[in-house]
């Protein structure tokens, strides 16, 4: 249940601007939305996913104008390439870029103007983090990543993860600082966690790696 999260910032007083974080199939997910709703409208990757194939090559052909963007330290393919500080403006709301590698060299957390919530993607996970054994990880930079770059906004920020497996789609900075089992401990304790997880390879990582690199667009 809500293995890959997608987020689609929508509220009435967005007059209609909409960026999308995470895309997956919204044609299959979301049905009521309609091109019309979501033209022109950026999607944003929090990084170059290994475990499943972005919906970003999807949008772009079924949504003219529709606009990828991905950080620039990913080496992924994107219509906008961004880094630390950048942001991503719509209406009067805007998203911070922070860079927030380790589990990939090119994770990004977005974070809202006001600071009330933040997409982590798998850097930050609800009571865990993104696994730092493939592509670029590394546990010594996650922890640094987090501890600087999330857990230093305010403790009522929200946070909305890529991942969940346990049904759970929100956590609060306040809540992984007290209660993430692997976060809330030294640096060294938490190397020694990542390192000796002992996890499989993900099964779609030989396809979703290229896919994702050129913006989700699969070879024939």
């Amino acid at each position: 249940m809500y293995k890959n999260i997608t987020t689609i910032i929508l509220p009435p007083i967005y007059k209609n601007i909409t960026t999308i974080l995470l895309p997956l199939f919204f044609t299959h997910f979301c049905p009521s939305l309609t091109r019309r709703t979501l033209l022109s409208r950026p999607s944003a990757n929090t990084h170059c996913h290994a475990d499943h194939i972005t919906g970003t090559g999807v949008l772009k052909k079924l949504v003219p104008g529709c606009k990828s963007i991905i950080s620039k330290d990913s080496g992924a393919l994107a219509d906008i390439l961004i880094q630390e500080g950048d942001t991503i403006k719509f209406g009067k709301y805007t998203l911070e870029a922070r860079s927030t590698p380790g589990h990939t060299d090119g994770c990004l957390t977005y974070v809202l103007n006001d600071k009330s919530m933040a997409f982590t993607g798998d850097a930050l996970l609800i009571r865990g983090c993104g696994r730092t054994d493939f592509q670029q990880g590394c546990p010594n930079t996650l922890y640094h990543s987090v501890h600087s770059k999330i857990f230093t906004l305010p403790d009522s920020c929200t946070l909305y993860p890529g991942h969940d497996y346990t049904g759970q789609t929100v956590t609060t900075v306040e809540e992984e600082k007290r209660l993430n089992p692997r976060l809330t401990k030294s640096e060294a304790e938490f190397v020694n966690i990542m390192n000796n997880l002992n996890l499989p390879k993900p099964k779609q990582i030989d396809i979703a790696v290229p896919a994702n690199l050129k913006c989700g667009i699969q070879d024939d």
